[in-house]
């Protein structure tokens, strides 16, 4: 099998590959993953998908909570107070959790990621491959069929109503500056820009 994952006729030339610079060469990209990276694909995937619905209700239990406290106070003439801790107790600990809760997502993704050591990826009109010392893993297009560009990267997602898979690429990685501007033209073609 060639390279490209083509099989060929005994003796046939190998397809050439395309210029660099034309619409379909592939781009190549290099990268360590960091903490931050992990955080802001972390964040962004966070916005969809059931992520989205726990990032309401959150707030909403610390305000229920508020609301319960506030109820055993005023409604009654003697608080309960096993139920006023139990309410107080929740509002606080939803109250921490939420801005927590991506930073304990991307660490513990972080530990999965961060050990692969250096990322290599190669993008181009049929998907995306990533290599790492520990790993391969390739993605069609039909898989990552949404993406979001942040300041630092393209951070690319499934299209799963329900859990959300999220994958980026480092604006940082390419060698040439000129390159993150060819991602995001490739980007457009196949995937929907939130």
């Amino acid at each position: 099998m060639s390279e490209g994952g083509r099989l060929g006729a005994p003796g046939a030339q190998p397809d050439a590959e395309p210029e660099p610079g034309a619409a379909g060469a592939a781009l190549e990209l290099a990268y360590l993953p960091t903490r931050a990276d992990v955080l802001d694909a972390v964040r962004v995937q966070m916005r969809y998908g059931s992520f989205r619905r726990v990032r309401w209700l959150i707030p909403f239990s610390t305000v229920m909570a508020v609301f319960g406290t506030l109820m055993e106070f005023f409604g009654s003439d003697e608080p309960d107070p096993v139920r006023v801790v139990f309410l107080v107790a929740l509002g606080l600990l939803t109250l921490v959790l939420g801005p927590l809760l991506a930073r304990l997502s991307a660490r513990q993704m972080y530990g999965l990621v961060g050990r692969q050591g250096e990322f290599r990826a190669r993008v181009d009109e049929s998907g995306v491959r990533w290599t790492t010392r520990e790993s391969e893993t390739a993605q069609r297009w039909r898989m990552m069929t949404r993406y979001q560009e942040t300041a630092t990267q393209f951070v690319l997602l499934t299209a799963d109503k329900a859990r959300v898979g999220v994958a980026a690429l480092p604006k940082r990685g390419f060698a040439d500056p000129a390159d993150v501007e060819r991602l995001r033209t490739l980007l457009d073609r196949h995937a929907t820009r939130l």
